[in-house]
């Protein structure tokens, strides 16, 4: 809601809340009090020593950066962040790039003094910060994987598509409608409205904290799908959040794991259970009564079986956040390679969108040549200095897949009771091997307690071929 001229203002504020913040997270006693924690460890419960371990994290995180470069880092990212929201519906790179090299500039500065902290590479004390544990050296076989199966599935996945008729609903569909269709949907999978609400916004977005989850979205007259999607996502997000151990509130064993875990849950509801069959067959009654108008030319448009179709296209495309589940990780693929290169200087900030046409290219046959807002530009994480981040939502991808298959191995029946619109089933696993852990695990803990194998990409892979070549529920 802050007007364009109160950028330069909120910069230099949130620059000084942060710097107040380091100087709390770095004072000279706290050394002396870990230290005396450490010796007593042996008698904490496990999930004091995990609170301890977190804690101890934090600091070590802090006292690595000087609060000079904090405030730099803030100061810059904010001003970069406003610069892009200004510049890429201009396709104006050129007028961007003299942010972006600031940002690269302090956040490669920052990254060396993580990683020598934590006897880290740079990138990997990035990814760190945003999931503990995570290291580009499990990355990478994980992407290769992806690299080698996805253009040979997209491949036939296309041709699967080619058989396929798909009769389209016909809008506008009111905004009311669409919001009342919103909320009637995150009702019904359980998002807790005493302790949350739905907004709008530019993009759609989950914040807050347990107590107060904040989640927006955006409206498209023309299609009710994105809305409706997206606000599926983002209560997977939600319901992480709402869902974390009371007991354990404002501890930061208590948080979110990082955001492996939390795009794992997103997309969960999104990806797993929201393009389901099952999922559709229990919507369906509920879209043709938020629009009547909408199937009125064809009953066939609300249809379970038309929605599937709709709702499980493969179309490869220029924009990640509106691609398909099997065309996304090719996103990621490109990101993670271009912001390595990035922080680790064999890429240079003026090369980018150059870099992005090749590997667009290489990917998914499209180019982006002279089109840097749909390209180099499209996203807000490096104008905001999120650099590490964008693993996750193929990371989460993976989690996701491999979650969802062992709730269905634990309780066979999980689809039928999601085409009835009861998601007890899933809520109880979900809470029991997810939610409730909050960050007493490291995310491959987690993962291999909650599915009995380490984190990889066969269950996605079997996901994806049953649900887009063999069609299956």
């Amino acid at each position: 809601m802050m007007p364009e001229g109160g950028g330069a203002a909120r910069a230099e504020a949130l620059s000084a809340l942060r710097g107040l913040i380091h100087q709390q997270a770095t004072r000279a006693d706290l050394a002396d009090l870990f230290a005396a924690a450490a010796a007593e460890a042996g008698r904490l419960l496990p999930w004091q020593q995990a609170n301890l371990r977190e804690m101890k994290r934090e600091w070590v995180h802090a006292t690595a950066l000087p609060q000079d470069l904090v405030e730099a880092m803030s100061r810059a990212e904010s001003l970069s962040e406003q610069a892009w929201r200004r510049l890429r519906p201009t396709n104006d790179f050129a007028g961007f790039l003299g942010f972006f090299r600031e940002v690269v500039r302090l956040k490669r500065e920052a990254a060396q003094a993580w990683g020598e902290k934590l006897s880290l590479a740079p990138y990997d004390a990035l990814v760190d910060s945003f999931e503990p544990g995570m290291r580009a050296s499990q990355i990478a076989p994980l992407f290769a994987r992806l690299s080698a199966f996805l253009p040979g599935f997209i491949e036939k996945a296309l041709q699967r598509r080619e058989r396929e008729t798909i009769v389209t609903c016909q809008g506008p569909f009111p905004e009311e409608r669409q919001r009342w269709l919103a909320l009637h949907l995150m009702a019904r999978i359980g998002f807790d409205f005493h302790h949350g609400r739905l907004d709008t916004s530019h993009h759609p977005f989950c914040t807050g904290v347990p107590t107060d989850v904040r989640i927006t979205t955006r409206y498209h007259l023309g299609d009710y799908t994105e809305s409706m999607m997206s606000v599926l996502h983002e209560s997977g997000h939600a319901r992480y959040e709402q869902n974390l151990p009371r007991a354990w509130q404002d501890q930061p064993v208590g948080a979110a794991r990082g955001s492996c875990i939390h795009e794992s849950q997103s997309l969960l509801f999104e990806m797993q259970a929201g393009r389901s069959r099952a999922f559709l067959e229990f919507a369906a009654p509920i879209l043709a009564e938020a629009f009547p108008e909408g199937c009125a030319h064809d009953r066939r448009a609300l249809s379970p079986e038309n929605l599937f179709r709709q709702l499980t296209q493969v179309k490869p495309g220029l924009i990640r956040t509106e691609s398909d589940e099997v065309t996304s990780p090719c996103h990621i693929l490109l990101r993670f390679k271009l912001e390595m290169g990035l922080i680790e200087g064999s890429l240079r900030p003026e090369d980018v969108p150059e870099a992005w046409d090749a590997g667009m290219r290489g990917l998914l046959g499209l180019s982006t040549l002279g089109n840097d807002r749909d390209g180099c530009l499209q996203d807000v994480h490096w104008p905001a200095g999120m650099f590490g981040y964008f693993p996750a939502y193929a990371l989460g991808a993976l989690i996701a897949a491999q979650l969802f298959r062992a709730v269905r191995r634990a309780h066979p029946d999980l689809m039928e009771h999601i085409r009835r619109g009861d998601f007890a089933v899933l809520d109880t696993w979900l809470r029991d091997h997810v939610w409730s852990r909050g960050s007493l695990l490291s995310c491959a803990e987690l993962v291999e307690q909650a599915t009995g194998s380490p984190l990889g990409t066969e269950a996605f892979e079997e996901h994806l071929e049953r649900r887009y070549v063999q069609r299956e529920p």
